[in-house]
């Protein structure tokens, strides 16, 4: 007994030097656990890269038609979608080039709808090489986003093949709101793809409300009808009008709408005289001041995910309980 306690002295009176003290010839100690958030992720580029890679991998193994499906898939889904929007909605109602309006929104909303269903499940996918491997948590979540941006591409080079035969004609505006409604969904996709990951964890309902919310999503965006088909019911409820509009899918839908709908409209579309069809279009079907409503979606876009980085960090030294 009396040969133990001042071993256990000697133990508590090394301890406090040896992690507290940064003038010691170790360093202090830190926790292995990476406490850079995102920007670790960044910084490890090639693991993200191998993760993308295992990702796209996996889901087109053992297919016959591989990468086609991503073309297959969208075509699909918009002859669906067309069909339903000009032979059932469109009666009475005169925009032009209704094909093109649904499918600029329609890669849109696919994109959001698989980063949440992706990424929901993005950690516990994962589990056994969150074990093993030290790695910032974030990855598997950005590395979900980066294929679901892997297979948006394809989508877009459809959109564009449809845009040259229906004589599109694009403009620096249109382009800039482009690529601000692909920022957009991005952000937003990251920061939902985050959290929603962590509450999975604890959650495991969470990929079921994703479900519901996916399907209530489809049909409020102005996809199969246009926003100026709705725009006489919102205008009688103005705060309604405000939050559909700044909604962030919706804000990107219809920015999209903007950079390869309206520039398609042809020169015979009823205006005004000394106003092209690209402005006219823009007065008729878009809400006003949409890349202005675009940027303020997207400034709180960058706060949200903010939010989900915190939150993120708060919970993820439990998820090994958990998993």
């Amino acid at each position: 007994m009396t040969a133990v306690a001042p071993a256990r002295e000697l133990r508590e009176d090394v301890r406090p030097h040896v992690l507290e003290d940064e003038d010691h010839e170790w360093g202090p100690l830190h926790s292995p656990r990476q406490a850079g958030g995102l920007l670790d992720v960044f910084r490890q580029r090639y693991l993200l890269w191998l993760l993308v890679r295992k990702e796209v991998k996996l889901r087109y193994s053992a297919s016959f038609l591989g990468l086609l499906w991503s073309y297959v898939m969208p075509i699909t889904r918009f002859c669906v979608y067309y069909f339903i929007a000009v032979g059932i909605f469109n009666r009475g109602h005169s925009s032009p080039n209704r094909g093109l309006h649904i499918f600029s929104g329609m890669i849109i909303m696919q994109f959001f709808q698989t980063a949440l269903s992706a990424g929901a499940k993005a950690v516990i996918k994962n589990k056994s090489l969150l074990r093993k491997v030290n790695i910032p948590r974030e990855m598997f979540p950005v590395a979900t986003i980066a294929v679901s941006i892997y297979n948006l591409l394809p989508m877009y080079v459809v959109l564009l093949v449809g845009d040259y035969l229906y004589g599109w004609n694009p403009d620096a505006q249109g382009m800039a709101c482009a690529a601000l409604a692909f920022v957009i969904i991005v952000i937003y996709g990251l920061g939902f793809a985050i959290l929603l990951s962590a509450t999975n964890v604890f959650v495991r309902d969470i990929s079921n409300v994703v479900d519901v919310f996916n399907t209530v999503m489809r049909w409020t965006a102005p996809i199969i009808y246009t926003y100026s088909m709705i725009l006489p019911t919102l205008k009688q409820h103005p705060l309604i009008t405000q939050f559909y509009v700044c909604n962030p899918i919706n804000a990107a839908v219809m920015l999209n709408n903007r950079a390869f709908w309206i520039p398609s409209f042809p020169d015979n579309y009823p205006r005004p005289p000394n106003v092209t069809p690209i402005q006219q279009g823009v007065i008729d079907e878009l809400p006003a001041m949409i890349f202005q409503r675009g940027l303020i979606v997207l400034a709180a876009g960058f706060v949200f995910l903010y939010i989900a980085q915190l939150v993120f960090r708060r919970v993820e030294g439990r998820f090994a309980d958990k998993l």
